[in-house]
């Protein structure tokens, strides 16, 4: 199970991406910056946390994205909770998908 002391402070978010692994379940969380238009028509910067998650034993760049999951939260505490508790979800849905990830990594190749 990921736990929160397992990823680094938001201050860290706030500058860089971060990445890790459980279970053959790999992940990365990373800060975006989009433009949203108000009601008023006003347009403004809206940073999320991305969070996206991918069977190893590759890395982020080496993973096709057809097999990457993402999912969008608040950029502030509650969202890095909320991500963790995504990813804790999605690795219980299947765990054999993860933990037998490794073996699989062959048919990744192109």
């Amino acid at each position: 199970m990921i736990k929160r002391e397992d990823i680094l402070p938001m201050g860290f978010l706030k500058k860089s991406d971060f990445s890790g692994s459980y279970g053959g379940l790999r992940y990365r969380l990373k800060k975006i910056s989009e433009t949203v238009a108000s009601d008023s028509g006003e347009e403004r910067k809206e940073d999320h946390l991305l969070c996206e998650i991918w069977p190893g034993p590759f890395n982020y760049h080496t993973t096709p994205d057809e097999v990457k999951i993402s999912n969008k939260f608040s950029f502030d505490e509650d969202g890095v909770c909320d991500a963790i508790s995504w990813m804790n979800d999605e690795y219980a849905k299947d765990p054999g998908k993860w933990e037998k990830a490794a073996a699989d990594w062959e048919s990744y190749q192109a």
